[in-house]
Protein backbone atom coordinates (compact mmCIF):
# COMPACT_ATOMS: atom_id res chain seq x y z
CA UNK A 1 0.00 0.00 0.00
CA UNK A 2 2.77 2.38 0.98
CA UNK A 3 4.77 1.78 -2.19
CA UNK A 4 1.67 2.24 -4.34
CA UNK A 5 0.84 5.52 -2.59
CA UNK A 6 4.44 6.66 -2.93
CA UNK A 7 4.36 5.90 -6.64
CA UNK A 8 1.16 7.90 -7.04
CA UNK A 9 2.73 10.84 -5.20
CA UNK A 10 5.81 10.68 -7.44
CA UNK A 11 3.62 10.62 -10.56
CA UNK A 12 1.60 13.58 -9.23
CA UNK A 13 4.76 15.54 -8.45
CA UNK A 14 6.16 14.79 -11.91
CA UNK A 15 2.89 15.93 -13.51
CA UNK A 16 2.95 19.17 -11.51
CA UNK A 17 6.61 19.71 -12.40
CA UNK A 18 5.89 19.16 -16.09
CA UNK A 19 2.94 21.54 -15.92
CA UNK A 20 5.18 24.17 -14.28
CA UNK A 21 7.25 24.15 -17.48
CA UNK A 22 4.63 26.42 -18.99
CA UNK A 23 5.33 29.20 -16.48
CA UNK A 24 9.10 28.78 -16.92
CA UNK A 25 8.71 28.97 -20.69
CA UNK A 26 6.77 32.20 -20.17
CA UNK A 27 9.73 33.58 -18.18
CA UNK A 28 12.13 32.60 -20.97
CA UNK A 29 9.80 34.22 -23.49
CA UNK A 30 9.78 37.46 -21.48
CA UNK A 31 13.58 37.40 -21.12
CA UNK A 32 13.81 36.97 -24.87
CA UNK A 33 11.18 39.52 -25.92
CA UNK A 34 11.44 42.25 -23.27
CA UNK A 35 13.36 44.28 -25.84
CA UNK A 36 14.01 47.66 -24.25
CA UNK A 37 16.22 48.70 -27.15
CA UNK A 38 13.82 48.12 -30.05
CA UNK A 39 11.97 51.49 -30.11
CA UNK A 40 15.30 53.33 -30.46
CA UNK A 41 17.47 50.69 -32.17
CA UNK A 42 17.84 52.70 -35.40
CA UNK A 43 18.67 55.85 -33.41
CA UNK A 44 21.23 53.86 -31.37
CA UNK A 45 22.92 52.58 -34.52
CA UNK A 46 23.06 56.05 -36.06
CA UNK A 47 24.40 57.51 -32.80
CA UNK A 48 27.28 55.04 -33.12
CA UNK A 49 28.07 56.00 -36.71
CA UNK A 50 26.10 53.40 -38.67
CA UNK A 51 24.02 54.04 -41.81
CA UNK A 52 20.92 52.20 -43.01
CA UNK A 53 22.93 49.87 -45.23
CA UNK A 54 24.97 48.80 -42.18
CA UNK A 55 21.77 48.10 -40.27
CA UNK A 56 20.40 45.79 -42.97
CA UNK A 57 23.78 44.04 -43.23
CA UNK A 58 23.80 43.43 -39.45
CA UNK A 59 20.31 41.94 -39.59
CA UNK A 60 21.26 39.76 -42.56
CA UNK A 61 24.28 38.46 -40.64
CA UNK A 62 22.07 37.87 -37.61
CA UNK A 63 19.79 35.77 -39.81
CA UNK A 64 22.77 33.86 -41.23
CA UNK A 65 24.01 33.17 -37.69
CA UNK A 66 20.58 31.75 -36.85
CA UNK A 67 20.49 29.72 -40.06
CA UNK A 68 23.94 28.23 -39.37
CA UNK A 69 22.74 26.49 -36.21
CA UNK A 70 18.96 26.47 -36.64
CA UNK A 71 18.39 22.89 -37.78
CA UNK A 72 21.32 21.31 -35.84
CA UNK A 73 20.03 23.04 -32.70
CA UNK A 74 16.56 21.61 -33.33
CA UNK A 75 18.05 18.16 -33.65
CA UNK A 76 20.11 18.80 -30.51
CA UNK A 77 16.80 19.49 -28.72
CA UNK A 78 15.37 16.20 -30.00
CA UNK A 79 18.53 14.18 -29.30
CA UNK A 80 19.75 15.62 -25.99
CA UNK A 81 16.58 17.22 -24.72
CA UNK A 82 14.81 20.57 -25.06
CA UNK A 83 16.19 21.74 -21.71
CA UNK A 84 19.84 21.55 -22.81
CA UNK A 85 19.33 23.80 -25.83
CA UNK A 86 17.15 26.25 -23.90
CA UNK A 87 19.83 26.60 -21.21
CA UNK A 88 22.56 27.19 -23.81
CA UNK A 89 20.32 29.62 -25.73
CA UNK A 90 19.56 31.76 -22.69
CA UNK A 91 23.25 31.91 -21.72
CA UNK A 92 24.23 33.07 -25.21
CA UNK A 93 21.42 35.63 -25.14
CA UNK A 94 22.89 37.12 -21.98
CA UNK A 95 26.41 37.32 -23.41
CA UNK A 96 25.10 38.79 -26.67
CA UNK A 97 23.55 41.78 -24.92
CA UNK A 98 26.54 42.09 -22.63
CA UNK A 99 28.69 42.45 -25.77
CA UNK A 100 26.28 45.05 -27.20
CA UNK A 101 26.43 47.07 -23.98
CA UNK A 102 30.17 47.61 -24.28
CA UNK A 103 30.50 47.96 -28.07
CA UNK A 104 30.71 51.25 -29.97
CA UNK A 105 31.00 50.34 -33.63
CA UNK A 106 30.09 47.95 -36.44
CA UNK A 107 32.59 45.24 -35.48
CA UNK A 108 31.41 45.00 -31.87
CA UNK A 109 27.77 45.00 -32.95
CA UNK A 110 28.59 42.30 -35.51
CA UNK A 111 30.04 40.01 -32.82
CA UNK A 112 27.01 40.67 -30.59
CA UNK A 113 24.59 39.85 -33.43
CA UNK A 114 26.36 36.55 -34.14
CA UNK A 115 26.19 35.54 -30.46
CA UNK A 116 22.51 36.55 -30.28
CA UNK A 117 21.77 34.71 -33.52
CA UNK A 118 23.29 31.48 -32.21
CA UNK A 119 21.38 31.88 -28.94
CA UNK A 120 18.13 32.54 -30.79
CA UNK A 121 18.57 29.42 -32.93
CA UNK A 122 18.98 27.28 -29.81
CA UNK A 123 15.74 28.58 -28.30
CA UNK A 124 13.52 28.73 -31.37
CA UNK A 125 11.76 25.45 -32.02
CA UNK A 126 12.89 23.96 -28.70
CA UNK A 127 10.54 26.23 -26.72
CA UNK A 128 7.49 25.35 -28.81
CA UNK A 129 8.44 21.66 -28.77
CA UNK A 130 8.87 21.77 -24.98
CA UNK A 131 5.45 23.39 -24.66
CA UNK A 132 3.75 20.85 -26.93
CA UNK A 133 5.34 17.83 -25.25
CA UNK A 134 4.61 19.20 -21.77
CA UNK A 135 0.93 19.51 -22.77
CA UNK A 136 1.08 16.05 -24.37
CA UNK A 137 2.48 14.62 -21.13
CA UNK A 138 -0.36 16.17 -19.13
CA UNK A 139 -3.05 15.15 -21.68
CA UNK A 140 -3.69 18.73 -22.83
CA UNK A 141 -2.23 18.67 -26.36
CA UNK A 142 -5.59 19.80 -27.80
CA UNK A 143 -4.99 23.13 -26.04
CA UNK A 144 -1.68 23.77 -27.80
CA UNK A 145 -2.94 26.66 -29.97
CA UNK A 146 -4.34 28.31 -26.86
CA UNK A 147 -1.06 28.04 -24.93
CA UNK A 148 1.11 28.85 -27.96
CA UNK A 149 -1.11 31.89 -28.46
CA UNK A 150 -0.45 32.87 -24.86
CA UNK A 151 3.28 32.41 -25.43
CA UNK A 152 3.13 34.74 -28.41
CA UNK A 153 0.95 37.15 -26.45
CA UNK A 154 3.29 37.23 -23.47
CA UNK A 155 6.23 37.84 -25.77
CA UNK A 156 4.47 40.73 -27.44
CA UNK A 157 3.12 42.14 -24.17
CA UNK A 158 6.69 42.06 -22.83
CA UNK A 159 7.92 43.80 -25.98
CA UNK A 160 5.13 46.35 -25.66
CA UNK A 161 5.88 47.23 -22.03
CA UNK A 162 9.58 47.31 -22.86
CA UNK A 163 8.79 49.85 -25.57
CA UNK A 164 7.61 52.37 -23.01
CA UNK A 165 10.37 51.70 -20.48
CA UNK A 166 13.03 51.61 -23.17
CA UNK A 167 11.86 54.96 -24.49
CA UNK A 168 12.11 56.48 -21.02
CA UNK A 169 15.61 55.04 -20.49
CA UNK A 170 16.67 56.35 -23.88
CA UNK A 171 15.90 59.92 -22.79
CA UNK A 172 18.87 59.52 -20.42
CA UNK A 173 21.12 57.64 -22.86
CA UNK A 174 20.62 55.40 -25.89
CA UNK A 175 22.95 52.92 -24.17
CA UNK A 176 20.91 52.51 -20.96
CA UNK A 177 18.29 50.24 -22.60
CA UNK A 178 21.11 47.85 -23.53
CA UNK A 179 22.48 47.78 -19.98
CA UNK A 180 18.99 46.95 -18.65
CA UNK A 181 18.48 44.43 -21.47
CA UNK A 182 21.51 42.47 -20.29
CA UNK A 183 19.96 42.09 -16.83
CA UNK A 184 16.62 41.00 -18.32
CA UNK A 185 18.34 38.41 -20.54
CA UNK A 186 20.10 36.93 -17.50
CA UNK A 187 16.69 36.16 -15.89
CA UNK A 188 16.00 33.50 -18.53
CA UNK A 189 18.99 31.39 -17.43
CA UNK A 190 17.64 30.15 -14.05
CA UNK A 191 14.20 29.56 -15.62
CA UNK A 192 15.80 27.31 -18.26
CA UNK A 193 17.79 25.40 -15.63
CA UNK A 194 14.58 24.71 -13.65
CA UNK A 195 12.70 23.18 -16.60
CA UNK A 196 11.68 19.52 -16.33
CA UNK A 197 12.23 17.37 -19.42
CA UNK A 198 8.96 15.61 -20.43
CA UNK A 199 9.08 11.82 -20.02
CA UNK A 200 8.79 11.30 -23.78
CA UNK A 201 12.06 13.13 -24.21
CA UNK A 202 14.02 11.08 -21.69
CA UNK A 203 14.63 8.27 -24.16
CA UNK A 204 17.23 10.28 -26.00
CA UNK A 205 18.83 9.17 -29.25
CA UNK A 206 22.44 9.24 -30.32
CA UNK A 207 23.10 12.29 -32.45
CA UNK A 208 24.22 11.70 -36.03
CA UNK A 209 24.48 14.35 -38.73
CA UNK A 210 22.88 11.93 -41.15
CA UNK A 211 19.78 11.86 -38.91
CA UNK A 212 19.47 15.64 -39.25
CA UNK A 213 19.60 15.33 -43.04
CA UNK A 214 16.93 12.62 -42.92
CA UNK A 215 14.58 14.85 -40.90
CA UNK A 216 15.21 17.80 -43.24
CA UNK A 217 14.50 15.55 -46.23
CA UNK A 218 11.36 14.25 -44.53
CA UNK A 219 10.18 17.80 -43.75
CA UNK A 220 10.96 19.45 -47.07
CA UNK A 221 10.62 16.56 -49.52
CA UNK A 222 9.09 13.27 -48.39
CA UNK A 223 6.05 14.56 -46.50
CA UNK A 224 4.45 16.84 -49.10
CA UNK A 225 1.75 18.28 -46.85
CA UNK A 226 4.29 19.08 -44.12
CA UNK A 227 6.65 20.54 -46.73
CA UNK A 228 4.15 23.09 -48.04
CA UNK A 229 2.93 23.86 -44.53
CA UNK A 230 6.49 24.75 -43.57
CA UNK A 231 7.17 26.81 -46.69
CA UNK A 232 3.86 28.69 -46.49
CA UNK A 233 4.40 29.39 -42.78
CA UNK A 234 7.95 30.54 -43.55
CA UNK A 235 6.82 32.97 -46.22
CA UNK A 236 4.35 34.53 -43.79
CA UNK A 237 6.98 34.58 -41.04
CA UNK A 238 9.52 36.30 -43.31
CA UNK A 239 6.93 38.86 -44.39
CA UNK A 240 6.10 39.90 -40.82
CA UNK A 241 9.80 39.98 -39.89
CA UNK A 242 10.58 42.24 -42.84
CA UNK A 243 7.76 44.62 -41.96
CA UNK A 244 9.12 44.96 -38.42
CA UNK A 245 12.25 46.62 -39.84
CA UNK A 246 10.20 48.96 -42.03
CA UNK A 247 8.09 50.32 -39.17
CA UNK A 248 10.56 52.84 -37.73
CA UNK A 249 11.57 54.26 -41.15
CA UNK A 250 7.85 54.51 -41.94
CA UNK A 251 7.30 56.48 -38.72
CA UNK A 252 9.96 58.89 -39.97
CA UNK A 253 8.33 59.19 -43.41
CA UNK A 254 4.94 60.15 -41.94
CA UNK A 255 6.68 62.67 -39.63
CA UNK A 256 5.71 60.96 -36.39
CA UNK A 257 7.43 62.73 -33.45
CA UNK A 258 10.34 60.65 -32.13
CA UNK A 259 8.82 60.81 -28.65
CA UNK A 260 5.87 58.74 -29.91
CA UNK A 261 7.98 55.96 -31.46
CA UNK A 262 8.01 53.94 -28.23
CA UNK A 263 4.29 54.51 -27.62
CA UNK A 264 3.27 53.33 -31.11
CA UNK A 265 5.70 50.43 -30.91
CA UNK A 266 4.10 49.41 -27.62
CA UNK A 267 0.53 49.63 -28.93
CA UNK A 268 1.39 47.65 -32.08
CA UNK A 269 2.88 44.84 -30.02
CA UNK A 270 -0.07 44.83 -27.63
CA UNK A 271 -2.23 44.40 -30.71
CA UNK A 272 -0.23 41.31 -31.72
CA UNK A 273 -0.56 39.96 -28.20
CA UNK A 274 -4.33 40.34 -28.01
CA UNK A 275 -4.92 38.87 -31.46
CA UNK A 276 -2.65 35.88 -30.67
CA UNK A 277 -4.80 35.14 -27.62
CA UNK A 278 -7.84 34.92 -29.90
CA UNK A 279 -6.09 32.91 -32.64
CA UNK A 280 -7.53 29.54 -31.57
CA UNK A 281 -11.07 30.93 -31.67
CA UNK A 282 -10.62 32.53 -35.09
CA UNK A 283 -9.16 29.30 -36.49
CA UNK A 284 -12.13 27.31 -35.16
CA UNK A 285 -14.50 29.63 -36.99
CA UNK A 286 -12.65 29.89 -40.32
CA UNK A 287 -11.00 26.43 -40.44
CA UNK A 288 -7.66 25.79 -42.13
CA UNK A 289 -8.32 26.62 -45.79
CA UNK A 290 -10.17 29.91 -45.22
CA UNK A 291 -7.65 30.92 -42.57
CA UNK A 292 -4.66 30.41 -44.90
CA UNK A 293 -6.37 32.22 -47.79
CA UNK A 294 -7.10 35.18 -45.53
CA UNK A 295 -3.50 35.33 -44.28
CA UNK A 296 -2.02 35.09 -47.79
CA UNK A 297 -4.16 38.02 -48.99
CA UNK A 298 -4.04 40.34 -45.99
CA UNK A 299 -0.26 40.27 -45.39
CA UNK A 300 0.78 41.41 -48.91
CA UNK A 301 -2.17 43.83 -49.00
CA UNK A 302 -0.82 45.49 -45.86
CA UNK A 303 2.49 46.23 -47.59
CA UNK A 304 0.85 47.54 -50.76
CA UNK A 305 -1.67 49.79 -49.00
CA UNK A 306 0.93 51.24 -46.59
CA UNK A 307 3.17 52.01 -49.59
CA UNK A 308 0.40 54.24 -50.98
CA UNK A 309 -0.33 56.13 -47.75
CA UNK A 310 2.22 58.67 -46.54
CA UNK A 311 0.20 60.16 -43.70
CA UNK A 312 -0.69 59.20 -40.15
CA UNK A 313 -3.63 57.20 -41.57
CA UNK A 314 -1.11 54.55 -42.58
CA UNK A 315 -0.70 53.61 -38.92
CA UNK A 316 -4.23 52.18 -39.05
CA UNK A 317 -3.14 49.76 -41.78
CA UNK A 318 -0.15 48.76 -39.66
CA UNK A 319 -2.55 47.85 -36.86
CA UNK A 320 -4.49 45.55 -39.18
CA UNK A 321 -1.22 44.01 -40.35
CA UNK A 322 -0.16 43.35 -36.76
CA UNK A 323 -3.53 41.80 -35.91
CA UNK A 324 -3.06 39.33 -38.77
CA UNK A 325 0.50 38.69 -37.60
CA UNK A 326 -0.74 37.76 -34.12
CA UNK A 327 -3.33 35.37 -35.53
CA UNK A 328 -0.96 33.68 -37.96
CA UNK A 329 1.96 32.65 -35.74
CA UNK A 330 0.35 30.18 -33.27
CA UNK A 331 -2.07 28.70 -35.82
CA UNK A 332 0.50 28.05 -38.54
CA UNK A 333 2.82 26.44 -35.97
CA UNK A 334 0.00 24.17 -34.85
CA UNK A 335 -0.63 23.02 -38.42
CA UNK A 336 3.01 21.89 -38.52
CA UNK A 337 2.88 20.23 -35.07
CA UNK A 338 -0.08 18.11 -36.14
CA UNK A 339 1.96 16.56 -38.95
CA UNK A 340 5.07 15.41 -37.06
CA UNK A 341 5.91 13.11 -34.16
CA UNK A 342 7.30 14.23 -30.81
CA UNK A 343 10.79 12.81 -31.35
CA UNK A 344 11.44 15.10 -34.34
CA UNK A 345 9.16 18.05 -33.51
CA UNK A 346 11.87 20.50 -32.39
CA UNK A 347 13.92 19.74 -35.50
CA UNK A 348 10.92 20.23 -37.77
CA UNK A 349 10.05 23.56 -36.11
CA UNK A 350 13.69 24.55 -36.53
CA UNK A 351 13.42 23.70 -40.23
CA UNK A 352 10.56 26.21 -40.37
CA UNK A 353 12.63 28.88 -38.61
CA UNK A 354 15.56 28.03 -40.88
CA UNK A 355 13.46 28.64 -44.00
CA UNK A 356 12.09 31.90 -42.55
CA UNK A 357 15.63 33.20 -42.02
CA UNK A 358 16.72 32.08 -45.49
CA UNK A 359 13.85 34.05 -47.01
CA UNK A 360 14.66 37.10 -44.86
CA UNK A 361 18.43 36.91 -45.51
CA UNK A 362 17.69 37.08 -49.25
CA UNK A 363 14.75 39.48 -49.34
CA UNK A 364 15.73 41.79 -46.43
CA UNK A 365 19.05 43.15 -47.76
CA UNK A 366 17.58 43.43 -51.27
CA UNK A 367 14.61 45.58 -50.20
CA UNK A 368 16.96 47.49 -47.88
CA UNK A 369 19.20 48.29 -50.84
CA UNK A 370 16.09 49.16 -52.84
CA UNK A 371 15.03 51.60 -50.08
CA UNK A 372 18.40 53.41 -50.19
CA UNK A 373 18.43 53.68 -53.99
CA UNK A 374 14.76 54.56 -54.48
CA UNK A 375 12.22 55.28 -51.72
CA UNK A 376 10.71 53.55 -48.72
CA UNK A 377 7.31 53.56 -50.43
CA UNK A 378 8.75 51.84 -53.51
CA UNK A 379 10.41 49.21 -51.30
CA UNK A 380 7.14 48.55 -49.44
CA UNK A 381 5.30 48.11 -52.74
CA UNK A 382 7.97 45.75 -54.08
CA UNK A 383 7.87 43.75 -50.83
CA UNK A 384 4.09 43.43 -51.09
CA UNK A 385 4.37 42.10 -54.63
CA UNK A 386 7.12 39.63 -53.68
CA UNK A 387 5.21 38.24 -50.71
CA UNK A 388 1.94 38.09 -52.67
CA UNK A 389 3.61 35.91 -55.31
CA UNK A 390 5.37 33.69 -52.76
CA UNK A 391 2.31 33.31 -50.51
CA UNK A 392 0.01 32.71 -53.47
CA UNK A 393 2.21 30.00 -54.96
CA UNK A 394 2.85 28.16 -51.68
CA UNK A 395 -0.85 28.42 -50.75
CA UNK A 396 -1.82 26.91 -54.11
CA UNK A 397 0.56 23.99 -53.57
CA UNK A 398 -0.75 23.54 -50.04
CA UNK A 399 -4.36 23.47 -51.21
CA UNK A 400 -3.48 20.89 -53.87
CA UNK A 401 -2.04 18.59 -51.19
CA UNK A 402 -5.07 19.06 -48.96
CA UNK A 403 -7.36 18.25 -51.91
CA UNK A 404 -5.46 15.05 -52.67
CA UNK A 405 -5.54 14.07 -48.99
CA UNK A 406 -9.30 14.56 -48.77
Amino acid sequence: MFSKLSLQLIILQMSQSIHSNIFKLYVIKVAKWFMLFMPIVVLFYKDNGLEMRHIFILQAIYSIAIVALEIPSGYLADAMGRKVTLVLGTILGFFGFLTYSFSYGFTGFLIAEIILGLGQSLISGADSAMLYDSLLETSKKDKYIKFEGRMVSIGNFAEAIAGILGGLLATLSFRYPYYAQTIIAFCGIPAAFLLTEPFRQKKLVKMKFNDILKIVKFSLHDHKELKWNIIFSSVIGASTLTMAWFVQPYFEIILLPVGLFGVLWTILNLTVGFSAMLAHKVELILKQVKFMIGISLLIPAGYIIVSRINTLWGIGILFIFYIVRGLATPVLKDYINRLCDSDIRATVLSVRNFVIRIFFAIIGPFVGWYTDHYTLQAALLLSGIIFFILAGFTLFMQLMKLKVKS
